[in-house]
Formats: structure tokens, C-alpha cells, sequence
């Protein structure tokens, strides 16, 4: 009972010491992202125990469904899958005519981007971070920096993969940025998140530039991490102070960020995973 040890003060100066050389080591050095790895492998089971309530209840509703429900939703799903067949026939039309126009200016012929359909499983807690978990990861081909979409548009992109899950970061973050270019003319500019789900900003676009409430911007796929022409957010407002040379612009998000429980992981042609089955876009939309 006479036994004692470090006295709190050396304790606490000991575990500050380590947690600065831990924050170095990462911050600086970045080695601990295999740790991270692991750990992040290991809680997979964790995201799945999680997610069990809300498959049990979705199988459970299942069995009390009346006849007449069904008929009503199998009737829905034709006339939904007539409407994505239309498109996918209109899609198809104007993929061949870009082809076309492609090889008529002595451009290379470019293929879709190949997916693989991803869950949702998790979303962070932290209210300052933006981040979901996929129960998709390195065994299904997935890496670090790949985009993700939603039905609607780009949702972020992959910013860990662990062996069965991935974690990413969605474009509302603070510290995410999208390489964009507005449909209607090609203005390119830089969509940054600002830690809202419902808002992104356009920046660095000046007063004279031709931009309007309702331009759609699309992915330009400069810096090569993000495919180019995917829906990333819609022009909602426009305003400027008096003497700045610089508008501010506000666009709506056109993925559901806080709402999407499927996602697509796009595989862009270098970057083709070894083990996954993949699925065209064209095909996974028809599916669904």
C-alpha cells in the first residue's frame, strides 16, 4: 500500500510528449496510415453489427406486405425501368455522336468510367468533419482518392481504404475543393466546401465573368482526380461587394449528401481494379 508511482504531473508531461510525437509522426511523416488501416479493417465488423437494425427491420416489414402493395410497387417499377430504358437509349445516342465528333477532330475515342455500387454504413460524428464509411474497400479494388457519386451527382471522393470498408470525404467538407467548369459556356473555376451539406462555394471568379443563377457546373477533370462532367452543384445565388473584384457565388449541391445510403465508386481507365466485378454506369442506372 506504501507503493506508489509516477507522481500525476510526470504522467501527464509523459502522455502530452507522446501525443505530440504521435501528431509529428503522422502529421509530417505520415506513418501511421497503416495503423489507421488497421484499426479501420478491424472496426468493420463494428459497421456491420450498426447497420444490422436497419436491414432486420427492412426484412421484417418485408414479410407483412400485402398483395395489392406489391402489385402497386411491381407496377412502379415497370414504368420507372420504361423511363430509365428511354434515357439509356437517349444516352446511348449521344455517346455515339460524341464518339463521332471525337474521331472527326483526330481525338482519341474515350470509354465510360466503370463503377461498383457501394452502402453507406457509417457517418461521422464529428459535426466540423464530413464524412461517410462505404462497406466497400481494398479487397473490392477501391483506393485512396477514387470519386464517389450518388443518383444525382458527385458526393466526394475516397480518402482511406481499409480492407473492407472506406472512408470518404464528401464535397460540403472545409477543406475539399472540386476542379469545375460551368456547362453553359466552359468558365472553369474551383468549387470549395464550407461545412455545409446544402451549400458549396465558387470562388476566385471575377465580375466580368458570364456566369448565372441556374448554371449547372460539371467535374473539368483538371488535376486528374475527379472524372470530367459529373453534376457537382447548381448556381443558387450571385452577389458582389462594391469595390471587390471578385463575385460571391453560392451553389446548391446536386448529390444528397446527407440523405444517399447507395453510392457509386467510379473507376476511371488507369485506374482498374484487379478483383471487383464492375458494372457500367449506364447499366447500374438501368438497374435501379
Amino acid at each position: 500500500m506504501f507503493v506508489q508511482g509516477p507522481v500525476p504531473g510526470f504522467r501527464l508531461l509523459l502522455v502530452i510528449l507522446v501525443s505530440a510525437a504521435l501528431i509529428a509522426a503522422d502529421g509530417r511523416f505520415d506513418k501511421l496510415a497503416p495503423v489507421r488501416s488497421v484499426i479501420a479493417t478491424g472496426l468493420g465488423p463494428v459497421y456491420w453489427l450498426g447497420n444490422a437494425p436497419y436491414r432486420f427491420s427492412d426484412w421484417f416489414s418485408g414479410l407483412f406486405v400485402s398483395r395489392d402493395d406489391l402489385q402497386q410497387e411491381n407496377e412502379e417499377l415497370k414504368t420507372r425501368l420504361l423511363i430509365l430504358e428511354r434515357r439509356a437509349l437517349k444516352y446511348a445516342a449521344l455517346a455515339s455522336e460524341n464518339n463521332e465528333l471525337r474521331r472527326l477532330l483526330n481525338s482519341s475515342e474515350v470509354l465510360d468510367d466503370r463503377v461498383i455500387v457501394g452502402e453507406v454504413v457509417a457517418v461521422s460524428p464529428d459535426p466540423f468533419s464530413h464524412e461517410v464509411v462505404i462497406n466497400k474497400g481494398s479487397n473490392d479494388g477501391v483506393t485512396t482518392g477514387q470519386a464517389v457519386l450518388d443518383a444525382e451527382g458527385l458526393l466526394g471522393q475516397v480518402i482511406q481504404a481499409s480492407q473492407f470498408t472506406s472512408r470518404v470525404l464528401l464535397v460540403s467538407d472545409s477543406s475539399h475543393a472540386v476542379p469545375v467548369e460551368v456547362v453553359r459556356n466552359g468558365l472553369r473555376s474551383i468549387l470549395l466546401g464550407n461545412g455545409e451539406t446544402d451549400e458549396l462555394e465558387l470562388v476566385h471568379v471575377p465580375d466580368t465573368a458570364d456566369i448565372r443563377e441556374g448554371d449547372m457546373l460539371v467535374s473539368s477533370g483538371l488535376g486528374g482526380r475527379f472524372p470530367r462532367g459529373y453534376p457537382v452543384a447548381e448556381v443558387s445565388s450571385i452577389s458582389k461587394e462594391p469595390g471587390e473584384p471578385f463575385v460571391d457565388i453560392v451553389a446548391v449541391p446536386k448529390a444528397r449528401l446527407n440523405q444517399s445510403r447507395l453510392v457509386l465508386v467510379v473507376f476511371q481507365q488507369k485506374d482498374e481494379p484487379a478483383e471487383a466485378p464492375l458494372v457500367p454506369l449506364g447499366e447500374v442506372e438501368e438497374q435501379n
